[in-house]
């Protein structure tokens, strides 16, 4: 009987030590630092809206594009203008966009328990059919980032346009501590 509950005890206490451990673990600026990544002053709104909204434990984070360090947007079409490669480029720059905003709203990246959503939608020709392709760019680097609390749900679709005639456009959806 002793032998049971001792089993018991340990199954079910070292699930818990993990987590310890990797919330010990967990450190996403130290992360961004190791990619060699500098985060940005977000760019405002092109519009009546705001780049970020919270409600409850969700922040909801507007569409951003592939605006680079130097503010000039990657602008083409997927199929015509830009490859693949440049098209994963292109949504990671969106990424550290997306970051960045995300920075300018927590102030400290560990209250980000899980990347829940991201929306990525691809300006491409009518017959481009690697969207999940491109949008891995953006999804790489979150997991990169945010470890296992940046794996996300996501769609990556097509659009025959997008503003500016920029790459990408990505929204995201982030659960974070209250």
């Amino acid at each position: 009987m002793k032998i049971f509950f001792v089993v018991v005890a340990i199954a079910l206490v070292i699930p818990f030590m993990g987590n310890a451990q990797n919330d010990a673990e967990y450190n996403p600026e130290a992360k961004l630092a190791e990619l060699g990544i500098e985060l940005v002053e977000p760019s405002a709104p092109m519009a009546n809206y705001v780049n970020a909204v919270r409600t409850g434990n969700l922040i909801f984070l507007a569409g951003k594009g592939p605006t680079k360090a130097n503010g000039e947007n990657i602008t083409g079409k997927l199929g015509q203008d830009l490859t693949i490669k440049e098209g994963y480029e292109a949504a990671r720059i969106t990424g550290i966009n997306q970051i960045s905003v995300l920075k300018s709203e927590l102030g400290d990246f560990k209250k980000v328990k899980r990347i829940v959503k991201v929306r990525g939608m691809v300006n491409a020709v009518p017959d481009f059919t690697d969207q999940p392709k491109v949008i891995n760019g953006y999804s790489d680097l979150m997991v990169q980032v945010f470890g296992e609390r940046g794996k996300h749900a996501r769609a990556a679709v097509g659009m025959g346009s997008l503003p500016g005639n920029i790459a990408v456009e990505i929204e995201m959806v982030v659960e974070v501590e209250d």
